[in-house]
């Protein structure tokens, strides 16, 4: 099937709807934050290995996670109080464990220089941010990911500690629902985010509930609210 490439002095994209069966939208272009800030508030996503040119991917299913649905098991709920939890104060590192995590079935990391360097200045501008668990002042797991409207889109995590990133994801949900938020974007279903609470649902159910609110704006500030523990 023809795939689309993206037109390097344009920021426009395909309709996602026209996704190819794997779910590929275009290919090419750059990661120049403002096209990155335009995938995104159309769900779709980049996601390629180093060798090969840039892929843009709207997949169908998509998983979400509805800020209601977390599941908290007895030991997750157990671990929380192991770790310290903060907002955006090592977001540049997080990324990086997250590109060295080492993950089954998978070949290196889509979490190259380029989307570094893209999320760092996304990260500047208040869009990208991290969730991170420390435990003895120590980052010990966590995740990243932006913010479209009231959805936040999330990109991957890492942890050095068990349930540490699992801890950093139910700070995240509880705090997004206490500011609002109407649910995360978690892309590709895997089974360890469905173990959490997420679900599968359409691509076109998806993007009808992103374009909804994808406009929307939130205001608030990036601080852990202790009493969410």
């Amino acid at each position: 099937m023809y795939i689309p490439q993206l037109n390097k002095y344009s920021l426009s994209f395909p309709n996602p709807r026209d996704a190819n069966e794997e779910g590929i939208v275009a290919w090419g272009g750059d990661l120049n934050p403002s096209r990155l800030i335009r995938a995104y508030q159309n769900g779709i996503f980049p996601w390629y290995s180093n060798q090969d040119p840039i892929l843009w991917w709207s997949t169908d299913p998509r998983l979400i996670m509805e800020l209601d649905d977390f599941k908290l098991s007895k030991s997750l709920k157990k671990s929380l109080k192991k770790f310290t939890y903060k907002f955006d104060t090592n977001f540049e590192k997080v990324m990086r464990c997250c590109a060295t995590t080492i993950r089954v079935g998978q070949e290196g990391s889509w979490i190259n220089e380029e989307l570094i360097e893209s999320f760092n200045v996304l990260h500047g501008m208040g869009i990208a941010h991290s969730v991170e668990s420390y435990q003895n002042g120590e980052l010990v797991g966590g995740l990243y990911g932006l913010t479209i409207g009231k959805v936040f889109c999330g990109e991957s995590m890492f942890t050095y500690k068990s349930d540490a990133s699992k801890a950093a994801y139910y700070m995240l949900v509880k705090h997004l629902k206490k500011w609002g938020y109407d649910f995360i974007d978690c892309q590709v279903p895997t089974s360890h985010l469905k173990s959490l609470g997420a679900k599968e649902i359409s691509r076109n159910e998806f993007l009808n509930r992103l374009y909804a609110v994808h406009m929307d704006k939130i205001t608030h500030t990036w601080n852990i609210d202790s009493k969410i523990l």
